[in-house]
């Protein structure tokens, strides 16, 4: 009798149903990176180095030079390099990947790994044009992944601490003003490699040139300290200042959003002199300039003068695309409304960027009613 117990229980051990397999280690992402080209992609591949909870199971990249180039210089294996989206999944089972190639690739990227129901975070902006961004939110509704847009502006603390003053503490009244100055030199000009520059330059891959490279950053911002209102319209001009460098897009762009109590005005440019992405919010009785990730000055009003103010970095655990990617995967955690990384805020922000784009073309302003009667 006991040998056949003894039997029983072997046979249980080996069986397939008893596999030996591990539960998934819940202190780490399983993320895949999508692209190399992008040259954000460092974030991550420094992240997935200096941070104990994500683990880089793949990266993706059909550029395999690039490939080598970039996991030699931050000692990954050659063996995590696949040269395709079903190749990585054939081999390994990312909960989430992160995206760092051209934006328009970001459309294809939601198409494969939507249905198998994994988690995807693109770079900055969500698509290069509404009608791909429109295909990408309904996929990612349709199969119940999170869909979340990586801004750098995102993790700023002067960002964060300008939403609180304004909405929790009351410190300027309501918003009437917000006006944004975003850009570089020029991609060339600060020395962007050739991949990068491969798509960021061209106007089907980019979806166009500074507009969409800066402008979405502050479309994206007045999404959310708006807390997602619709505009009434948006007029944009958009010029070549270099059309010898950058021929085939625009290099300077100017957006006028009007809602129907407040303006915004964002400059977005490859012709700065200096690398900017600062904002000045006016409220009815005072006003906050984030001129950084962490310096403000702030007039709370004309009597007192302004005052300079250094903001605290985010909490650990919410101070990085990753970090929150993570929350999101394995906690639950939701996303406040209109929060910058969300879907719900980069759906606004597409359309932002569309009728721009639309108001450029046709050198008039773009009714927002027209252009989306859904909303």
């Amino acid at each position: 009798m006991k040998s056949i117990i003894l039997y029983l229980i072997l046979l249980f051990q080996m069986s397939p149903v008893h596999s030996q397999e591990k539960e998934p280690d819940k202190k780490t992402l399983k993320l895949g990176v999508v692209g190399m080209t992008h040259g954000h992609v460092h974030q991550v591949l420094r992240r997935g180095k200096t941070g104990s909870d994500i683990d880089i199971v793949g990266f993706v990249e059909p550029n395999r030079d690039l490939a080598e180039r970039l996991t030699k210089q931050y000692g990954y294996s050659e063996d995590l390099i696949y040269p395709t989206m079903e190749a990585l999944i054939s081999s390994t089972r990312p909960e989430a990947v992160s995206a760092f190639n051209s934006t328009f690739e970001h459309l294809e990227i939601v198409r494969f790994f939507a249905p198998k129901g994994i988690h995807i975070m693109v770079e900055k902006p969500l698509a290069v044009n509404w009608e791909h961004a429109k295909e990408m939110i309904s996929l990612a509704k349709k199969h119940n992944i999170k869909l979340l847009t990586n801004y750098e502006t995102s993790w700023y603390g002067s960002n964060e601490k300008a939403h609180e003053q304004i909405h929790s503490e009351g410190k300027i009244g309501p918003i009437k003003r917000i006006v944004f100055h975003t850009g570089h030199p020029g991609p060339i000009e600060i020395g962007c490699n050739v991949e990068f520059l491969d798509w960021l330059t061209d106007p089907i891959l980019n979806g166009g040139g500074a507009l969409t490279d800066f402008g979405c950053y502050g479309a994206n911002l007045t999404t959310w300290l708006m807390k997602g209102e619709i505009p009434e319209s948006v007029t944009c001009i958009t010029q070549q200042l270099k059309p010898e460098k950058y021929p085939k897009v625009d290099d300077d762009a100017t957006i006028i959003i009007k809602y129907p109590k407040a303006e915004v005005i964002i400059q977005a440019s490859w012709n700065w002199p200096h690398n900017v992405k600062d904002m000045e919010v006016y409220g009815s009785t005072g006003y906050i300039f984030c001129k950084n990730g962490s310096d403000m000055k702030v007039l709370e009003n004309e009597k007192d003068g302004p005052y300079d103010l250094v903001a605290k970095p985010l909490p650990k655990g919410l101070d990085d695309p990753f970090s929150v990617l993570k929350k999101v995967v394995h906690d639950g955690h939701e996303l406040e409304a209109y929060n910058v990384t969300s879907l719900e805020n980069n759906t606004i922000t597409m359309k932002i960027l569309e009728a721009a784009r639309v108001s450029a073309e046709q050198l008039k302003t773009i009714s927002w009613s027209e252009l989306f009667p859904e909303d």
